[in-house]
């Protein structure tokens, strides 16, 4: 043997040596915690106090997630406290033994306001170079992230740096930061591999860096996700031994992407999970990235039963009104999305894109074949029917952001050209694609919020320059010749003390109209936190409507109600308000011919007479009196007293 060769083969030598005596301390230290947890499995006994489970959610989605996990570990006989983050005190964390943490991130990679106060306790500490590393040297710890990938760089950015800044505590990573997409409809798989490994590690089965107790290799178990490369990742300078299990890419990663239809850097806008999801509130999936839906007041109207707010304000024939969306996507989270956030998002297009023809044509077919299915519906007459068959009016405002697919120009053509109006809906995230946007029947721009926090609060958008654009949206709508609408939605306690705020937006975008409805309640979620609470009466929707309108000082007058939708329409009195006579609906035929004549026309060219019952004030509320009206007898069983 060579003198040189000595240092190598001591270097060599110490470094296995290091290495295992660090799994053996691992694994020590493992054993020696699950006996902490569950010193008997079958009483679950804990003489050291139950472990944490915490979480750190916005919506709900992390809550649910843990006690998902919590039940989980129950049935496998581990007790633990559930915690919310909120109700915790960080300065209890140095007395843990074991502490699960399920984390959401929020608005600009920052955990929701309730919890910020645990996350900068730890993120001071960390810094703090008074405290050490050795703070949490006694404490077990695991993270999962829950979050939406498409926010960037900030993607489960809470979870991220919990991870790498309670290991610079001294906290022991038992199990690498695991990281579910509520956007793409994984964050149930991910996480339910991620707790199976999670109970697999805490009973000894499977140890750091997937190790098995009987010191055979588990393979399938130490695959975890792609790690992250980003700045909440770990600096790149150290790595800790615990986490060099599972960095390549997963097979399973492979799997989800050949699953969701991912190639060449394309993929399917609704994948498998949103599908079933959207086919589920009765969507009809168009392609890749489109759908169409039956709305209830298109079946009300085939039943003689009375027509929507459209019907009222504009004239708009619900039951010949189809509602579809050439992009499922969206660019905000609103906190009063119908769809409780069951479709994607997205700053941009990166799908593959459908044919606009094929578009049209499909959503034609889907709506008609749901048209048919009212045959013999009472009150639905052979004469509805056929002209439900035959829509000319398409609802471009389903769900999602119309404007973002590229060829939304050419899809309006062709509507047009088959003589069918267009009602298209923006969410005021897009101001160039407003500006290239073609001539449409009616172009609206929702108005959510009048001041930059409560619109970010409320819409929950993707981009951090979202009041930029927001503001830019509405200086593009004022350039538009057809007719434009700001679209309000009520929310209360949310968005409706704001009178001053609304008023100063008119005058940047300056609309024929101003929608104002209330907030429509859909049910729990675990995306939104409303309830009944923050749904206004139409008497609370007439009086912000009457506030707005004495503020503009004649400018707009409040024109027409539905109160069935609560739901009332402002209106620009210079223009559609003709010798004390409302002007607001459409003269549909008209339109289309200016549209095929190619010359330029604006919005009074094609203005009709509102009728009577429509006009805000009048006796029927904005029901059509050639619809009958019908309700339901409600017999309600006088429960007896008890006795007892």
């Amino acid at each position: 043997m060579s003198l040189s060769s000595v240092p190598a083969r001591l270097t060599l030598l110490a470094l296995l040596s290091a290495t295992t005596f660090y799994c053996f301390y691992k694994s020590r230290r493992l054993k020696s915690l699950r006996f902490s947890l569950n010193p008997n499995p079958k009483t679950s006994s804990s003489s050291t106090g139950k472990a944490k489970l915490l979480f750190i959610s916005q919506t709900g989605t992390s809550k649910a997630l843990a006690r998902r996990l919590l039940d989980l570990l129950a049935s496998n006989n581990f007790e633990f406290d559930l915690v919310d983050a909120k109700d915790y005190e960080p300065e209890d964390l140095p007395k843990e033994t074991l502490i699960l943490i399920i984390a959401s991130t929020w608005d600009d990679g920052k955990a929701p306001p309730d919890a910020r106060f645990f996350t900068n306790w730890v993120a001071e500490s960390a810094e703090d170079f008074r405290v050490g590393s050795l703070l949490l040297s006694q404490c077990e710890f695991a993270v999962f992230g829950v979050g939406s990938r498409a926010y960037g760089s900030t993607f489960n950015a809470v979870a991220k740096d919990l991870s790498r800044r309670m290991r610079g505590l001294g906290g022991a990573e038992i199990l690498p930061v695991w990281e579910g997409d509520v956007d793409e409809g994984d964050v149930d798989e991910v996480f339910d591999t991620w707790s199976g490994r999670l109970v697999k590690i805490l009973k000894g089965e499977v140890l750091v860096g997937g190790v098995v107790a009987n010191g055979v290799s588990d393979e399938s178990d130490a695959e975890s996700e792609e790690e992250s490369d980003d700045e909440y990742s770990a600096e790149p300078d150290i790595v800790d031994l615990e986490d060099i299990a599972g960095k390549g890419p997963s097979r399973r990663s492979a799997a989800v992407a050949q699953t969701n239809g991912i190639s060449n850097g394309k993929k399917d806008m609704v994948t498998p999970v949103i599908r079933a999801s959207l086919e589920k509130q009765g969507y009809k999936i168009i392609g890749s990235h489109s759908g169409v839906k039956i709305c209830r007041w298109t079946k009300s109207q085939l039943r003689g039963r009375g027509g929507c707010y459209k019907h009222s304000f504009y004239g708009i024939e619900s039951h010949r009104c189809m509602e579809a969306t050439p992009s499922l996507a969206c660019a905000n989270k609103c906190v009063f999305c119908w769809r409780h956030h069951t479709n994607p998002v997205g700053k941009s297009w990166q799908w593959k894109m459908d044919d606009p023809l094929q578009i049209v044509n499909s959503a034609i077919d889907q709506h008609s074949k749901m048209i048919k299915q009212m045959k013999g519906v009472p009150g639905v007459t052979i004469e509805r029917l056929t002209e439900g068959l035959s829509p000319r009016h398409c609802a471009l405002s389903l769900v999602g952001e119309p404007i973002m697919y590229p060829e939304i120009n050419t899809l309006v053509d062709e509507l047009h050209r088959r003589r069918i109006s267009t009602f298209l809906v923006t969410n005021a995230q897009f101001p160039e694609k407003i500006k290239t946007l073609k001539p449409i029947t009616q172009l609206y721009v929702s108005v959510d919020a009048a001041t930059k926090d409560s619109l970010k609060a409320i819409d929950r958008p993707l981009f951090g320059d979202f009041w930029e654009r927001f503001i830019g949206s509405l200086k593009a709508l004022r350039d538009k010749h057809q007719r434009t609408v700001y679209r309000l939605t009520l929310v209360k306690g949310w968005n409706t003390e704001d009178i001053d705020a609304y008023f100063n937006l008119f005058s940047i975008g300056k609309p024929d109209f101003i929608e104002i409805k209330g907030v429509t309640y859909c049910g729990t979620s675990a995306t939104s936190k409303l309830t009944m609470e923050n749904v206004p009466w139409h008497a609370d929707v007439k009086a912000f409507s009457e506030a707005l309108a004495l503020k503009s000082e004649g400018d707009y007058e409040v024109a027409c109600e539905h109160v069935h939708s609560c739901c009332v329409l402002l209106a620009k009195t210079d223009k559609f308000k003709i010798d004390g006579q409302w002007f607001t609906w459409i003269d549909y035929e008209k339109f289309h011919d200016l549209v095929a004549s190619g010359r330029p026309f604006d919005s009074k060219d094609y203005m009709a007479v509102t009728p009577s019952w429509a006009v805000y004030g009048a006796e029927e509320g904005g029901f059509d009196p050639i619809q009958l009206r019908y309700k339901k007898e409600r017999h309600h069983k006088k429960s007896s007293q008890s006795t007892a």
